[in-house]
């Protein structure tokens, strides 16, 4: 039984959202942040990444920059550029992009369902990614940014989510990208009582994105029970803010490889020895979008696109061998190129596929890499098999687009 429950949600006061509401803090590098900031002062990220009040000689990670976020929340909300709602509600947050909608609802998860399996993870975190976020939920006493869930299709939350959706929205404003953002308010206690049911009757939802926030989330909880030994389980502290998407809304995007050499193999010797596992087609200056799986785009320094479609079929028993990011791991990155932990070695960069296959072109034409392959998209049976296995992919496996703002629903502790 997965226990999804309503908050009262701090959000930006009626016609700020557009100024306020902001990408999450880890799409941009510290310089990029501060160019954001500097543009639109109103911007979450100001509070999301506080580094950008401070001249670059005070650390990102400094205690003053905790202090500063702490600081600027507090005034936000003194000064009226966030509102609480006055009871506990569930929300609806639909975006959409390129004419393509998903329709989410935003509520809180319990860190126990996180720590039981119920909420399933398909992706290892790394502690120094979490403590940033540890030290930024700890010190504001509220998480700000949404940890992204999925789960399979509930006709109830199909059928009230077409139903709330007949309403007007509370908002409706566009951010960068031109996604439109809309949200809607669900206070009545009926639609409360069939959002809260409905997911008591699953016992499986699966995190599509954010694995360190909601990590570090569930460490704060467990961190504030050691504070306060007589918690009930009902104090905001043992619930993570969160938007739960069903399965059907979702599209994920391809997340491509670029490496920067050939392992010593001249761009005609390593065709010859894809050879043994894949057949290839030159396709010279088109690119390659694979359209299926076992397919792979292959873009190298002699300027020409390949198709490369994988001879044999892998092990379709093992949900994590069977992924396209595994073959090409397994038959091409570590046994041709040597590149054995694409974790941390520095040879192997990824690149979202919202940034187009013209990205992976123009890095190989740099002449800073030598090669980059298009991937087809890891879809989500494929997520729901590996994380419902207790698995994990491979990094850097799937990318959701569009991102959830931050500062568009705050969830305090």
């Amino acid at each position: 039984m997965a226990k999804i429950r309503a908050f009262a949600a701090l959000r930006p006061a009626k016609g700020l959202e557009d100024k306020i509401a902001a990408l999450p803090y880890d799409v941009y590098s510290r310089e990029e942040a501060k160019r954001v900031v500097k543009s639109n002062p109103l911007s979450f990220l100001a509070i999301d990444r506080a580094e950008t009040q401070f001249p670059d000689s005070v650390g990102t990670y400094e205690d003053c920059v905790y202090d500063k976020a702490r600081d600027m929340l507090d005034t936000a909300i003194e000064n009226g550029s966030f509102v609480q709602d006055s009871a506990p509600c569930y929300y609806l947050y639909e975006q959409t992009m390129n004419g393509r909608a998903q329709t989410g609802i935003v509520a809180c998860a319990s860190i126990d369902d996180y720590l039981s399996g119920v909420i399933k993870k398909h992706e290892n975190t790394r502690v120094d990614k979490e403590i940033d976020r540890i030290r930024h939920v700890d010190t504001c006493n509220a998480q700000t940014g949404p940890i992204f869930l999925c789960y399979r299709n509930i006709e109830a939350l199909d059928k009230l989510t077409r139903q709330q959706k007949e309403r007007p929205a509370e908002c409706d404003f566009l951010s960068d990208g031109g996604i439109r953002n809309r949200v809607w308010i669900i206070s009545d206690e009926e639609s409360k009582k069939t959002i809260r049911e409905a997911f008591a009757g699953t016992d499986r939802i699966y995190i599509a994105d954010g694995h360190h926030r909601c990590a570090s989330a569930v460490k704060v909880g467990l961190k504030r029970r050691e504070q306060f030994p007589d918690y009930t389980g009902e104090e905001e502290f043992n619930y993570f803010l969160a938007v739960l998407f069903p399965q059907d809304q979702l599209m994920v995007m391809d997340y491509n490889r670029v490496v920067k050499d050939l392992n010593g193999l001249s761009a005609a010797q390593f065709l010859e020895v894809l050879g043994k596992d894949f057949t290839i087609s030159c396709e010279g200056k088109e690119p390659v979008h694979p359209a299926r799986k076992g397919e792979f785009g292959l873009y190298l320094c002699d300027g020409n696109w390949y198709r490369l479609t994988a001879i044999g079929q892998p092990d379709g028993s093992d949900p994590v061998k069977s992924l396209d990011v595994s073959f090409l791991q397994d038959q091409v990155l570590e046994p041709v190129l040597g590149i054995k932990d694409p974790k941390e070695d520095p040879r192997i960069s990824f690149v979202g596929g919202i940034r187009g296959l013209e990205e992976l072109q123009k890095r190989v034409d740099s002449g800073k890499d030598m090669a980059a392959f298009s991937m087809y998209p890891t879809s989500m049976n494929e997520l729901f098999a590996v994380a419902d296995a207790g698995e994990l992919m491979p990094p850097k496996s799937t990318w959701f687009e569009p991102k959830l703002l931050s500062g568009l629903f705050i969830h305090r502790l």
